[in-house]
């Protein structure tokens, strides 16, 4: 197993080097592995490449295979791209199996530093948040094995997220959140757009961020020219980051690699929904 390198510079505000960012975790065998079996489920950070190579298969299943993204990877059957080298890559296994079923990648803000960049720069205009960066952290890539979609994966997932943020004193998560535009019940073009312009208008309504912290898509979606008015519910990752707390930052961006409709979203930690502050936050 290759161990991950150690950058030049620090990976966040804390004074831990990479790949020990994450102090008290319980570690029953050894492998940085937190127990949650009552669930069969285990949650670690990965701390060899050939663990990022797991979480990367999954990606490439979810997001290639299942979904039907166009991906330039340099290996094939992998999702690879520029950042994931500069991530923290947060893996969720079934405890039985030691299969990879769930995964998040992190980039930190002296990460984000390091490479320029994050990746939802790459689709907005991300200006208007450049005095949030230095305790910004990015959240992208979040994929679920398609047998373990039943919600306990992703509860693990944001709990390390919410541990790794407080440990950290990191106090805003953003991220962009995909609408497939092949979305069950969207046939075409003129379907699936109106799928996804119809999503915003809901979300715009309820959860739309001050103007302050608005961002701009590079590439927008067409959204006048689809009928924004169907009765269509968001995906359930955006429905979950909606009932956390989360705030829309604007219009989606075409990602036409991925085939979505990509949201700009931001999670402030001190506006978390007090129902998931203990599980979260530990509060």
């Amino acid at each position: 197993m290759k161990e991950l390198p150690t950058p030049t510079l620090p990976l966040s505000p804390s004074t831990l080097p990479r790949r020990s960012l994450h102090p008290g975790s319980p570690d029953p065998d050894g492998a940085g592995l937190a127990d949650l079996s009552a669930g069969g489920l285990l949650v670690a950070w990965a701390r060899h490449e050939d663990e990022v190579r797991a979480a990367q298969r999954l990606r490439h299943a979810v997001f290639a295979e299942e979904m039907g993204a166009r991906l330039r990877s340099p290996l094939p059957g992998h999702d690879i791209d520029i950042f994931d080298d500069f991530c923290e890559h947060l893996l969720v296994r079934d405890a039985a199996t030691r299969e990879v079923v769930g995964t998040y990648r992190v980039l930190t803000p002296a990460q984000a530093r390091r490479i320029g960049s994050t990746y939802s720069d790459t689709e907005f205009d991300m200006t208007r948040l450049r005095n949030l960066r230095e305790r910004m952290v990015e959240t992208g890539r979040a994929c679920v094995h398609l047998r373990y979609r039943q919600g306990g994966v992703v509860l693990a997932l944001w709990s390390a997220l919410g541990t790794f943020m407080r440990q950290n004193r990191l106090d805003t998560m953003v991220g962009c959140a995909s609408i497939p535009l092949q979305l069950a019940g969207a046939s075409g073009v003129a379907a699936a757009g109106g799928a996804a312009a119809s999503i915003w208008n809901q979300v715009r309504e309820r959860h739309l961020a001050p103007i302050e912290y608005h961002v701009r898509p590079r590439l927008p979606l067409p959204l006048e020219r689809f009928d924004g008015s169907l009765d269509i519910a968001p995906p359930a990752l955006i429905r979950g980051y909606l009932r956390l707390g989360a705030e829309v930052l604007g219009p989606p961006a075409w990602d036409p690699d991925f085939n979505s409709a990509d949201l700009p979203m931001m999670l402030r930690m001190d506006r978390v929904h007090p129902r998931y502050r203990r599980n979260l936050l530990g509060e």
